[in-house]
């Protein structure tokens, strides 16, 4: 891509994702991975339209919502299949109708309740949505997720639904500026895939435990070496405060 062609707002946003790209390839590397393993999910919550536009100007492919409302917003405010939506915050079941027509894969299905409700909305639009299955492994009451034992349980439920596909795991870990103190949550998280795999041998052979997504913007070298395959940075990319054109 010619960064010169870009607008200013598009050239910056495309510097700082090309620099993550580059981290995470290296840390990629260095855990002998390949770097292709491991997507970047630009984490895009309380980014204004504008910003938006300018990320897609950039090129940048995936974004990440917290916020059902939010991701409505934008989803219906851009061009229709531009961007890959990831929602990636906590879901409540009366929010999923909101999100259902433009979400790509949700991150945050933590309850059989919440699968089947998303199974629902995708089978009236008659469309499939990858679902990932969050787990709390950090044992934090202030984190969503189900608990790392009744994984199995939830797996097995997500599995029969019609019109939602189970791509794997996503956790948040604890928040350390050490990555030895979260490295252990990653690796759990890594360790109930492997035992995924092994009680659903079919689903596994169709994708269903390909991916681990772990790892923000202060701990995703931890994260990739435990493997990760998607990162959710959002900070590093946009900033700490929402860019605006007026702070170029």
């Amino acid at each position: 891509m010619n960064n010169q062609a870009l607008s200013p707002l598009a050239q910056e946003l495309r510097s700082r994702y090309d620099a993550i790209s580059r981290s995470v390839a290296d840390a990629a590397l260095a855990a002998q991975r390949s770097p292709s393993a491991v997507r970047v999910i630009a984490v895009s919550k309380t980014q204004p339209i504008e910003v938006m536009q300018a990320a897609l100007e950039a090129g940048l492919p995936a974004f990440g919502e917290n916020y059902a409302q939010e991701l409505k917003d934008k989803g219906s405010a851009l061009p229709q299949n531009s961007a890959e939506w990831h929602f990636i915050g906590h879901l409540q079941t009366n929010k999923v109708k909101m999100i259902a027509p433009f979400v790509t894969c949700i991150h945050s299905v933590d309850s059989e309740r919440l699968a089947k409700e998303i199974a629902k909305s995708a089978l009236n639009l008659g469309r499939t949505i990858d679902v990932l299955l969050q787990v709390n492994t950090s044992g934090e009451a202030s984190k969503s997720g189900c608990e790392p034992h009744e994984t199995y349980d939830l797996a097995e439920a997500a599995l029969q639904l019609p019109n939602i596909r189970v791509r794997g795991l996503m956790t948040i870990a604890a928040f350390s500026d050490d990555a030895e103190f979260v490295r252990p949550m990653f690796r759990l998280l890594r360790s109930l895939r492997y035992e995924l795999r092994l009680k659903f041998p079919e689903a596994a052979q169709q994708g269903a435990f390909d991916e681990l997504s772990m790892g923000m913007s202060g701990d995703y070298e931890a994260a990739i070496q435990e493997g990760a395959t998607m990162v959710r940075v959002g900070t590093a990319i946009f900033g700490a405060r929402s860019i605006s054109r007026q702070s170029l």
